[in-house]
C-alpha cells in the first residue's frame, strides 16, 4: 500500500491542481482550501492507493449535494459520519474506502474530512479524473447496469429542518430524492452514495487521478506567473492555446448549472456548462470536452473557474488532450455526452 502523506502543503497542491483538472468547474479554491485544512485539524485523514484493498472491498462516493450559496444551509461533522453509517447499513457490509466524484478545487479533497472523523481511508480512485457537469458522468457507467441498486445516505439541516434519509432505488430516482432532501434541509446535505467494489472502480474509475492533481498543483505553485502556467501545462502534456483579454462574458443559471460563453479578443470563443466544453478560434475548433480546457490569470498563473470570469481579465487558455488525462469510462459513453450538445448548441461527439 502506498500512503500519500497529507499536510498543509499537500492540501494546497491538491486544491490548485484540482482546480486546473476541474476544467472550469469543481468548485472554488478558497472553499477547497478551507475543507482540506479543516480535515487536518479534525484528525488524521488517510489517502492511499488502491493496491492494498481486495477486489471485493466496498467503496463509497462522498459529496455535498445542493446549493453551496444557500443561506439556510447547515452541515456539521456528525452529518458526514451519519451519512456513511446509513449507506453502510443499506449496503449490508462495511465501507472499506471513500472516493470522490471528480477532480476540482473543492472535489479533489472530498472525503478527507470524513476520513479524519471515521478513520476510513480515502482511496485515490475518483469516479472521474476531471470535473464534469452531470451526476451521471460521475457514476462510473453504473447507468449501464440494469440491475444496479443505488444506495444513498443524506444528512443535513438543523432544528425542524433536520433531515436524514436512506434511499435505495435507481440512480436517477435516488439522485432526485436526495436533491429534494437538500432543499428541505435548507440547501445542502452531506451524502454517501453508490457503493461499488474495488474491482468495479478499477475498471470504470480513475486510479491515480488525485496524485495527478497533487503533481499538477506542485508544478504550478513551485513557479510564479507565466512560468507557473508553463510548468503546469508541461506536467499535463498540454499547451497554452491562446492568451487574450475577455471582451465578452455571458452566464445564465439553468437548472442549477452555469451555462455561458467567454469571448477573448473578439475572436476566441469558449462555451461552458459548469466546465468548459469547447474552444474555437476564428470558428475553428481546437478542443472539445472531455479534452481539458482551462483558463488561468495570464500574469499570476492563478486558475480562474468559469463562475469567476469577468470582462477585462487577461487570461491564458490551456488545453490538454483527453488521452493525457485519467478519465472514467463515462467519458467514452456517447449517451452521457449527448446532453452537452443540447445545452451548448454545438457538436462535440
Amino acid at each position: 500500500m502506498t500512503t500519500i502523506p497529507l499536510d498543509k502543503q499537500t492540501v494546497e497542491y491538491a486544491v490548485f491542481g484540482g482546480t486546473i483538472l476541474g476544467g472550469g468547474g469543481g468548485g472554488w479554491i478558497e472553499q477547497g482550501l478551507e475543507v482540506g485544512r479543516l480535515a487536518l485539524e479534525a484528525g488524521d485523514p488517510k489517502l492511499i492507493t488502491v493496491d492494498e484493498l481486495s477486489d471485493e472491498d466496498l467503496l463509497v462516493t462522498v459529496a455535498l449535494v445542493g446549493a453551496p450559496a444557500a443561506k439556510d444551509k447547515y452541515v456539521k461533522p456528525m452529518h458526514y459520519a451519519r451519512a456513511l453509517e446509513i449507506v453502510a447499513r443499506l449496503a449490508g457490509k462495511p465501507v472499506q474506502g471513500l472516493i470522490t466524484n471528480e477532480n476540482g478545487a473543492e472535489t479533489t479533497v472530498n472525503g478527507w474530512f470524513q476520513s479524519a472523523l471515521t478513520g476510513i481511508p480515502v482511496i485515490d480512485i475518483p469516479c472521474n479524473g476531471r470535473a464534469h457537469p452531470t451526476g451521471m458522468m460521475g457514476a462510473m457507467n453504473l447507468t449501464e447496469l440494469d440491475d444496479y441498486v443505488a444506495h444513498q445516505g443524506a444528512v443535513g439541516g438543523k432544528g425542524n429542518r433536520y433531515i436524514e434519509i436512506g434511499v435505495s432505488s435507481s440512480l436517477e430516482k435516488s439522485a432526485s430524492i436526495v436533491r429534494n432532501a437538500s432543499i428541505e434541509a435548507g440547501g445542502v446535505v452531506a451524502v454517501a452514495r453508490n457503493p461499488v467494489t474495488v474491482a468495479y472502480a478499477k475498471q470504470n474509475g480513475s486510479p491515480g487521478a488525485i496524485r495527478q492533481a497533487i503533481e499538477v498543483g506542485q508544478a504550478l505553485l513551485s513557479h510564479k506567473g507565466e512560468s507557473a502556467i508553463d510548468a503546469a501545462v508541461k506536467q499535463l502534456g498540454g499547451n497554452v492555446a491562446v492568451t487574450g483579454t475577455v471582451t465578452d462574458f455571458r452566464l445564465e443559471t439553468k437548472g442549477g448549472f452555469d451555462v455561458g460563453v467567454v469571448t477573448l479578443n473578439n475572436n476566441v470563443e469558449l462555451t461552458f456548462w459548469n466546465e468548459y466544453m469547447t474552444l474555437e478560434i476564428n470558428g475553428e475548433r481546437l478542443a472539445s470536452f472531455p479534452d481539458l480546457i482551462m483558463t488561468l490569470d495570464a500574469k499570476t498563473g492563478r486558475p480562474i473557474i468559469t463562475a469567476a470570469v469577468e470582462k477585462g481579465q487577461h487570461l491564458a487558455v490551456i488545453t490538454v488532450p483527453r488521452e493525457k488525462l485519467i478519465l472514467s469510462t463515462t467519458m467514452r459513453n456517447a449517451k452521457l455526452l449527448k446532453p452537452v450538445e443540447e445545452i451548448i448548441g454545438k457538436t462535440i461527439l
